[in-house]
């Protein structure tokens, strides 16, 4: 019994007519005729009477009248309430996002969304990239941003942006020095170093970026291990050591002087910023809509907050 034979069903009784229903419903006489007897076969019993000079329901005809008059207003109801929702856009979204993301993109991807929509909120949880994964993955939030491709096979990821990597260091005579000749690679392995802590998408960039050069991270003096960019800013500027950051999250420290910044043209240091979803869920429509938009937003050349996209 599906929801098309109950339609049909409900026409036939309303009109006590196989050939009003027709029209009504836009249908042949015949296929009507063809889905009631479907349905009496289906039910094993006979719903419509026909006689010389009228059509009416049977006792059980009429029993079921009442049911599929129900199921066929609640459908028309979820049908304009689904249309609605989706044509008011308004609502909350719950993301989760990787500390990256999070403080650099996400603010003005958020902002130029809600120009164009500003009766969707957004309720955002920022935490390391592992953490964002397992939020999507459990559906606790619709949307994840994190900063390094994971393995979460409940998880879709697709590429929304791009970041550098750079060196930081305090801005002292140090090493001012090294800002015309570059900063020396073998320097890295003499430096107290500041990291992130494991599961941050930055940490994996980061052992992956000195890989590139050379570095064997296990080698390093690692001073301290952190689970926020500010506070690894924050050691570097008071001298605790030296750290790999994002090039978006370091620029306005440098450009207030707190902070240099010292890129490295022999390496790949480009790094991916990726937007999650679960495999085999569907996003609600406002969800959906801000899911399109971050996948093209930094596409059109938008940078990050505070930067240039290099």
């Amino acid at each position: 019994m599906d929801i098309k034979q109950l339609e049909v069903f409900a026409a036939v009784v309303d009109s006590n007519s196989f050939s009003k229903a027709a029209e009504q419903l836009h249908l042949t006489q015949p296929t009507v005729s063809t889905h009631i007897a479907s349905l009496e076969k289906e039910l094993k019993i006979k719903l419509i009477v026909r006689t010389t000079k009228e059509i009416f329901p049977s006792e059980a005809g009429k029993l079921l009248y009442q049911y599929a008059r129900r199921m066929l207003k609640l459908r028309r109801e979820a049908l304009e309430a689904i249309q609605s929702y989706s044509r008011e856009m308004c609502g909350t979204i719950h993301i989760a996002a990787s500390t990256i993301p999070g403080q650099y993109f996400l603010p003005r991807l958020m902002r130029s969304f809600r120009e164009e929509y500003p009766d969707i909120q957004f309720a955002m949880e920022i935490t390391d990239s592992q953490e964002v994964a397992a939020a999507v993955s459990s559906r606790s939030v619709e949307i994840g941003f994190c900063g390094t491709l994971l393995d979460a096979p409940k998880c879709s990821f697709q590429e929304f942006a791009d970041d550098r990597l750079v060196l930081i260091t305090p801005n002292t005579r140090k090493y001012r020095q090294y800002q015309k000749k570059g900063f020396p690679v073998r320097r890295i392995l003499e430096e107290s170093f500041i990291s992130r802590e494991s599961g941050s998408g930055t940490r994996k960039e980061t052992e992956q970026f000195l890989r590139e050069m050379g570095v064997d991270m296990t080698q390093m003096k690692i001073a301290v291990e952190v689970r926020s960019t500010d506070d690894i800013k924050k050691m570097v500027s008071e001298g605790l050591g030296i750290a790999v950051i994002s090039k978006t999250a370091s620029e306005s420290d440098c450009q207030f002087g707190n902070l240099l910044a010292f890129d490295f043209d022999s390496v790949s240091l480009r790094r991916k910023l990726y937007a999650a979803r679960h495999k085999k869920g569907i996003l609600s429509p406002i969800a959906q809509a801000f899911y399109d938009y971050a996948l093209e937003y930094y596409k059109k050349g938008n940078p990050g907050d505070g930067s240039t996209r290099a």
